[in-house]
Formats: structure tokens, sequence, C-alpha cells
């Protein structure tokens, strides 16, 4: 491995707050060791992960201490062609950064209404929505429609019902007062803590790069602070070494928003990092400490007196059809009689058929409605609601590709199921066509290893592949 040219001030910062033994550790792990490769389960999908491949492959395979689902590999597989993590049977993750379950259920035990407010491409996003309490739901949300798009597919692809995607700036969630009782924010930094994974970081840097940082980064919690709940948890998060994005930022939550930092039991097996600077507890992955990159965590909670506005309320006389709730919609299949959405899926108990466009329907839990409804009369852009089912095509009620995908135990009445090997599910992943000699004619959800991928339309001689376009893997 080559290595890496460090900037000068990036150096004299951290020569600045390390010890002159530890800054040697600390250079040599940053600028000549390997970054290492790690995946972490769906235990939503997967019971038994010595029957998963990526794993039984690599006898070198070993745990994430502080992530149950968590797996290092000893080496990096082609991911892009197994079939299984396109249906979502893990996610290919930073070790540090699956911390967060960690946190989640040291600290939440109760159902919770979580925002992950810069949550692309997916990974924490995922991670809340398998280490929360059964019952909560997570509105993850991406300032950036293009990389919203991305982060609502690995959300599509996990497969978990209780979930909104979005794409909208912090300042417009500020309408949602006390909305949520757990924020995540993941902030934009500097990016430090990616130097040895992705080198193209280091031209990147600069210090006043660094200032501008923090600047955006106190904007968001800013902006953001109305829509948690007195007595609610944040967690702030950051991929960077530096004092100035990470530990001061802390401190302006404690002294100026008047926030608790909480502590959070860990090993010291793990050899996680305390403070740089200061006493307030916080949490730092270093590479020449733990196997992994760099990054910096902390939990606060909101005081309990903390003054708020009255919640806005919602009109509920009227449901639109923007994202908004409200019972199976009649559709007018043209030629039949007026049928509608319900008798084609049975949906568990505690979920409800919600409307999310003209012809387009959903399962969403019922619970969780009035944030729905709150999310909807404040015009937040909603790329994904619940567990999308169907839309009207023509004469066709089409399935949509969530629910080929969705964890929810969903009946559906008028689809099959049929098992594809691996060849055959990587000439579906392509796009390309496929025959299935054995499968009824209509739409049949593709599986591989029990885990749907998504649909086709089978002709009998040919079967047409609704693989998503932009989803396909387009080399081998």
């Amino acid at each position: 491995m080559v290595q890496l040219s460090l900037p000068v001030a990036f150096i004299e910062a951290q020569k600045s707050i390390l010890s002159p033994s530890e800054w040697s550790l600390f250079e040599e792990a940053v600028s000549q060791s390997e970054p290492v490769t790690s995946i972490r389960l769906n235990p939503a999908k997967i019971s038994d992960p010595s029957a998963l491949p990526v794993l039984t492959d690599d006898a070198e395979a070993r745990p994430v201490p502080w992530c149950p689902e968590g797996r290092y590999l000893s080496r990096r597989p082609s991911f892009t062609l197994d079939p299984l993590l396109h249906a979502g049977a893990y996610y290919v993750q930073e070790p540090s950064s699956m911390f967060v379950t960690h946190v989640v259920r040291s600290l939440v035990s109760a159902p919770v209404t979580a925002l992950d407010l810069c949550a692309s491409p997916g990974g924490k996003t995922t991670a809340l929505q398998s280490a929360l309490p059964p019952g909560s739901l997570t509105v993850s949300n991406e300032i950036d429609r293009r990389r919203a798009r991305i982060l609502a597919e690995n959300v599509t692809k996990w497969g978990c019902p209780d979930v909104i995607v979005t794409a909208n700036a912090p300042a417009d969630f500020s309408s949602l007062i006390s909305a949520f009782d757990l924020i995540l924010v993941d902030a934009p930094c500097s990016g430090e803590g990616m130097f040895r994974k992705d080198p193209a970081t280091i031209a990147e840097w600069s210090p006043a790069k660094v200032r501008e940082c923090a600047d955006t980064q106190h904007r968001i919690l800013r902006d953001i602070w109305p829509a948690l709940r007195p007595g609610g948890l944040l967690i702030y998060s950051t991929c960077t070494y530096n004092i100035h994005e990470n530990e001061e930022i802390l401190s302006f939550l404690c002294s100026e928003m008047g926030a608790e930092a909480l502590e959070v039991p860990v090993s010291p097996d793990w050899h996680i990092r305390p403070p740089l600077v200061g006493t307030l507890p916080c949490y730092r992955f270093m590479p020449h400490l733990t196997a992994g990159e760099g990054l910096f965590l902390s939990v606060v909670r909101k005081s309990s007196e903390a003054s708020t506005r009255e919640a806005v309320r919602s009109p509920r006389a009227k449901r639109t059809m923007h994202h908004a709730p409200g019972h199976a919609r009649r559709i007018p299949l043209v030629g039949r009689e007026p049928l509608t959405v319900k008798p084609f899926f049975l949906l568990p108990s505690g979920y409800e058929f919600v409307s999310v466009g003209e012809g387009q329907f959903a399962a969403f839990p019922s619970a969780r409605l009035p944030l729905l409804e709150r999310i909807s009369a404040a015009r937040l852009y909603t790329l994904l609601t619940g567990v999308e089912l169907a839309s009207l095509k023509g004469r066709d009620l089409l399935p949509s590709h969530a629910l080929a995908l969705s964890s929810l135990p969903i009946v559906c009445k008028n689809y099959a199921s049929c098992e594809v090997d691996t060849p055959l599910a990587l000439q579906y992943l392509r796009r390309e066509a496929v025959v299935l000699p054995d499968a009824p004619c209509g739409y049949v959800r593709i599986t591989h290893r029990g885990l749907g991928l998504g649909w086709v339309k089978n002709l009998g001689s040919r079967a047409n592949n609704l693989y998503p376009p932009e989803w396909r893997i387009r080399f081998l």
C-alpha cells in the first residue's frame, strides 16, 4: 500500500491534542494501514448467519464487538455479484458506524418516533431500524434528492415497513414541534476519518473546510432542535477527528441549547477513546485503537423543561392524495366492476391501507398515522411511505417493488413466488429477460434463498422483467 501524504495543517492540529506517542501510532494507522471490510446482517431477514455465503466463504470472519449483527471480513468480496445483498440480507457498513446500534439498545427501551436527518446512503437508518424497539417508526431524510433516491433504494431493500423517506432541509422540520423522541444527526463534516478509505478526501480537506463544516453543524442543530420533544434524545456523530466539529459542538449543545450529555456503557475491550478535550462524555473510534475508520459520537437529552410552542395540528377533515393516510380507495379498473385494493392484500394487525398518490397504495402502521398527517400538512417532500403495495396501471394492479422486498408478512392473494438460483438471480438483477417455465402466468415474485428480489410478469414463453431500471447491475 502506498503511504498517504497527510495535509500539514491536519498534522499540526492533531499533534496539538495528541501525545507524541499517540500521534505516532495514529499517523501510522491513518497513512499506512489498510481499511477494513465489514457487513451488518439484517435480523428481519437472516435468522441463521451460518447460511450466508458471504460468511461461510470467509473462514476468518469475526464479530464486531459492539454490534451483534456486525461481522468483520478478512477480504472484500464482489458484493455486487451476491444476490443476497440486493435482497437486503445484509448491508456493507464501516464497523465504527455500527456503534449506533449499541447506543440505541442501551438508551431506548420503548417504541419511539425517530428521525435520521442526514441519512444517505442509509447505513445508520437501517441500523436504527434493526436496533429500535418493535413499534418504532423511522423518518429517514436526505436533503439532496439524488442521494435521497439512493437512500430510498437501500431502505426499500432492507425491507422494514415502519419508515418514511423524505428529502428536505433541516429547517423544513421546524414546524413539526416535538414530533420526535429520537433524532440522529450524522452531520456533514470535513471527512478526516475517510482519509484512509477514500484518499481523494485528502485533497478536499482544508482548515477553511473545517470551519465551514462547524458552522453548518451549528445551523443544522439549531434548525432541528424544535422537532425534538422535551426529554428526547439527540445522537450527534461525524466521521472526522478534529475537536471543532466534535467536542466543541457537544459543548455548544450543552451550554447554549441546555442539553444534558449522556454516558453510554462501553467495554474497555472495545478501546473506544474518551474525549480529546473537556470532560463531557463522548466516544471516539480511531484507527490505531479500533479496527475501523474515524467516528465521533455523543448523545444528549433535551431538557424536559425546554420551552416549545404548541404542536402544529394538521386538519383531519380532508385527507389529500399527497401521501395522506386513509382507508382503501376505490380503484376504477377499466372494463370491470369497481374494486378496492383491499381484497388483494391481507395486512398484519396494526397496519392499514394508505393512499400515497393517484392509484397508489401502501401499508402503514396505524399508530403512526398522526405523524404522517403532520408530515403531509407540512408539505415535506416524501419519497417512500411504509410498504408500497401496488399501483394501478391501465387494467392491471401492478405490485410495487417494495412489496417484494418487505419483511412485513403481507398475504398477496393474487401473486405467486418463484425461487431462482444464483445465475438466474444475476440475470434477473441485470434486468435481462428470464424464462420461468414452471411458474404460473401473471405477476410472480422472484426469490433467492427465500428472500424477495422483485417481480416479473410471466407470460409463459418468457417473463417481462420488472426490476427497477435504475437499480440494475450494469456489469459483471
